[in-house]
């Protein structure tokens, strides 16, 4: 009998030690600020567009910036793990489109819906499921990161 209470103590200390892992698998997700001082200035109005796209030192930078603010929860290199959305396929809608001009006006789409998701974050029912990195991050900093996310674009499967 003793046996059996030591196996149900043991199964549920490790089924507590998982779930406490997975809990804190991500670390410290506080934002943290990204030098952009070899970026061009974009000054203090936000663009709609992603002046950056294929720029590569903006490439340079925002691999660094997602490495150290969005990696912990998108995954590396985008690659999510399931606790926040691919980012590789970020752009997924757009690249079927045989338009030049329709597809170009998709990505734009998509450089609005990216910057409103990193500037304000994501809360749903009170849940922060995202923080808000304006304040945090400059406007440099966030389109570097979408000019990186731009270099790892994938097809949907």
């Amino acid at each position: 009998m003793k046996k059996s209470n030591f196996i149900i103590s043991a199964g549920s200390l490790l089924a507590t030690a998982l779930v406490a892992s997975v809990a804190f698998a991500h670390g410290d997700v506080t934002p943290q600020p990204i030098d952009t001082k070899t970026l061009p200035t974009l000054g203090a109005e936000w663009l709609d567009k992603n002046p950056y796209t294929g720029q590569a030192e903006a490439i340079k930078v925002g691999t660094a910036a997602f490495a150290e603010n969005c990696a912990r929860c998108h995954g590396l290199q985008a690659q999510s793990g399931g606790i926040a959305p691919d980012l590789r396929y970020l752009d997924r809608d757009c690249l079927d489109i045989k338009s030049p001009a329709k597809k170009e006006a998709c990505y734009a789409d998509t450089d609005k819906y990216f910057l409103v998701s990193i500037r304000h974050g994501k809360v749903r029912n009170g849940a922060v499921y995202m923080p808000p990195f304006e304040g945090i991050l400059n406007q440099e900093a966030m389109w570097s990161i979408k000019a990186y996310l731009a270099t790892l674009r994938m097809a949907p499967q």
